[in-house]
């Protein structure tokens, strides 16, 4: 959330959402007075999907294992190999256990010497323990997390390829946030327990208070969490609705224009604690969380969600599509 690689031949679609003007006539159109069009690459949803399986096969990616810090290598060096610059925020955290946990939030920054510019981001750490698997021996087994992390850093992994071969008119910030997943076990009690969660996201709280640059600033930013289940159904997450209702409008209103409607629901959701709160609430910029919601379980993330079970079963590549295309051209029509 691999070691497939893909020329740009082939499999860059060029999506024209802007309007041609007309001629004038008897004459031809000026290269001035066309109106430029907006060059959206193609997303290869097989390459996302390589990319969700490899940070997968490091195992559960818990902070201060031996898999964690090897995924960590892993993201950073590929991001790198896209051309961004990248800024790793090491920093130790302490968890609402006392546990103090060596974590790293990776910045990637795409032409950073633009001023304009959006904030793509997702947690790449896994949920420590299965606290929700019906199987009660295994609830403090750490998860795989296929959907639940890795599925959103698969996503922006497949973004940042296609900002490599297409620069978009924006400067672009992709930000791995680490320890989210280790909130509060469901049999423990949390004494930093407050109206939004405060053991959840602690990555992205460190980042939202400290800034990878004193001066950071971006127009907007877009949280991807648990987007691969198949049938993945994106509803209007409340806390996104409520800081950045008019952002939500323009992604959900560009996912039906390219014919992603029936994963973009333009319906509530309900309110979840995850990095966007923080962003929101701690560094005032407008964050939207897609993330799927589940009607049919009791949980409203799908049977999977904080289980053992959260594997590559659960990772469809027609999900990962529809998040994808949609985040392209979004982004790529910023100016």
């Amino acid at each position: 959330m691999r070691a497939l690689f893909l020329s740009l031949t082939g499999i860059v679609a060029f999506l024209l959402l802007s309007c041609s003007g007309g001629t004038t006539k008897g004459t031809e159109q000026s290269a001035s007075s066309v109106p430029a069009t907006v060059v959206v690459p193609a997303f290869n949803a097989d390459s996302a999907y390589a990319f969700v399986a490899a940070q997968v096969a490091f195992g559960p990616r818990v902070p201060n294992s031996d898999e964690h810090r090897a995924c960590g290598e892993y993201l950073a060096s590929k991001l790198k190999s896209y051309g961004a610059e990248v800024i790793d925020q090491n920093v130790e955290l302490v968890a609402y256990n006392g546990d103090r946990l060596q974590a790293r939030n990776i910045i990637a920054q795409f032409q950073p010497e633009k001023k304009k510019r959006l904030m793509l981001c997702a947690h790449w750490d896994s949920r420590p323990w299965a606290d929700s698997d019906p199987d009660a021996s295994k609830h403090r087994t750490p998860i795989l997390g296929a959907n639940d992390g890795a599925s959103g850093v698969g996503v922006l992994l497949e973004v940042a390829r296609a900002l490599a071969e297409v620069p978009t008119e924006m400067g672009i910030d992709i930000i791995l946030f680490d320890a989210e997943d280790y909130g509060t076990h469901n049999a423990d009690d949390d004494p930093m327990r407050q109206t939004m969660d405060q053991s959840w996201a602690l990555g992205s709280q460190y980042w939202s208070r400290r800034p990878h640059k004193n001066d950071y600033n971006a127009r907007y930013g877009i949280l991807l969490d648990l987007v691969g289940a198949p049938g993945s159904t994106y509803y209007q997450e409340g806390i996104s609705m409520a800081y950045a209702e008019s952002l939500v409008a323009k992604i959900w209103d560009m996912a039906h224009k390219i014919g992603h409607a029936k994963y973009f629901v333009k319906a509530k959701g309900g309110y979840i604690t995850d990095d966007h709160y923080f962003v929101n609430e701690f560094m005032g910029l407008p964050c939207v969380d897609i993330i799927n919601y589940d009607a049919s379980s009791e949980s409203g993330f799908g049977a999977y969600h904080h289980t053992v079970k959260d594997d590559m079963d659960w990772i469809d590549r027609e999900s990962l599509r529809a998040v994808g295309e949609t985040v392209l051209a979004v982004i790529y029509n910023e100016k």
